[in-house]
């Protein structure tokens, strides 16, 4: 039976890690901590709270003394790390909170834990697994061979470089202290829970209000796409199965520019209003709901600074290792989280009108 610690667990990946762990896992209990930031909603872990085996703590990975009680209160063996500012945009307008969440907070727990699980400096029972990005490779060129894990780092913005510093820190602390240790580097998720300023949420909900869809530049940068409960799935073989020390590149194998991201995902809305009454009535100003189409909402908007081409993933160590490929394609996937999206519109309009962040306000003072 494992105890596990998942930082971040409130957000987009950590809300489905927790519900895809706590399903898989029976026997396991889960406690996460979440500072509930603007990404973080507390309603995303609604499916798990009434589970006896779970439990959320309002709290920051800055704050030492929160992490050494939940470490020790808590007996837990399993960190996943999941906490970190993430949005490009947000970091090269105010880079100071990502070196402090995704670098100082890595740091704090990597020393609670080293504290925890090494006492004496003997060694201990205890994993720690980081989720890093694929971002801290930098750019590729169209005919670049995908990143793997001995693709050397060159990050392109705050964001990146924030998360290239998170990952050698765990590194040295499995090379220097001996802290059992493995790091997982991702490309684009995307599906159930995810805030809406990402690209495919963004999209959706724009579409569906019949708003502009604003995509950077000519729409030709190409991202590598993993469904979230695949990428849930990868975490899982690594903690399960992956060597101590190691770091595991896990891609969806799906690579789209965000063009053709856009264009998909505006032929499914098509269909699906253009099919459903019930549907053109709760969405009446979206093109899909009165004949027209969602693509003639694109529009092209000045590119964001320093952004790169192309990432991709070669996941042959994961698929070799471990066994690990993705379930869904890029079309079911998509599928499964434009469902998702329209069977609970309640989710994603208590972010928009802010009900949401006054409840926090109202209940954690935050």
């Amino acid at each position: 039976m494992a105890s596990l610690l998942v930082t971040g667990g409130a957000g987009f990946i950590g809300s489905n890690f927790v519900h895809y762990w706590l399903r898989s896992h029976p026997g396991d209990s889960v406690t996460v901590l979440d500072s509930l930031t603007y990404a973080g909603n507390l309603a995303s872990l609604e499916p798990a709270r009434a589970e006896q085996r779970f439990r959320f703590i309002h709290g920051d990975i800055l704050d030492r003394e929160c992490v050494d009680r939940i470490l020790s209160d808590h007996s837990i063996d399993t960190i996943v790390h999941l906490a970190a500012e993430s949005h490009v945009d947000r970091s090269i307008h105010g880079p100071g909170a990502f070196i402090q969440a995704n670098l100082v907070g890595t740091y704090t727990l990597l020393e609670a834990a080293r504290t925890c699980w090494l006492k004496d400096g003997s060694p201990g029972n205890g994993r720690f697994h980081h989720v890093s990005t694929d971002e801290v490779y930098g750019s590729l060129g169209p005919e670049d061979p995908a990143f793997d894990e001995d693709t050397s780092y060159a990050p392109n913005s705050p964001y990146s470089a924030s998360k290239a510093g998170s990952d050698h820190l765990v590194r040295a602390y499995h090379h220097t202290y001996g802290l059992e240790v493995t790091t997982s580097n991702c490309s684009n998720n995307y599906g159930p829970y995810q805030f809406p300023e990402k690209l495919i949420p963004l999209m959706l909900v724009n579409a569906l209000h019949g708003r502009a869809l604003p995509i950077y530049g000519d729409g030709m940068n190409v991202r590598d796409w993993l469904f979230v409960e695949d990428h849930c799935r990868g975490i899982e073989a690594v903690l399960l199965h992956g060597r101590s020390g190691r770091t595991y590149c896990i891609g969806g194998n799906t690579e789209r520019t965000n063009m053709e991201i856009v264009r998909q995902l505006c032929l499914h809305l098509d269909e699906r209003l253009g099919s459903e009454p019930s549907l053109q009535e709760r969405f009446p100003d979206c093109p899909a709901s009165s004949g027209s189409t969602c693509g003639e909402l694109v529009s092209f908007v000045k590119d964001r600074p320093g952004h790169d081409r192309r990432y991709a993933i070669d996941a042959t160590r994961i698929e070799g290792e471990l066994g690990f490929r993705p379930v869904e394609s890029f079309e079911s996937g998509l599928a499964l989280t434009i469902d998702w999206y329209l069977r609970n519109e309640s989710w994603w309009r208590g972010i928009m009108d802010g009900s949401y962040r006054q409840w926090i306000d109202t209940n954690y003072g935050s």
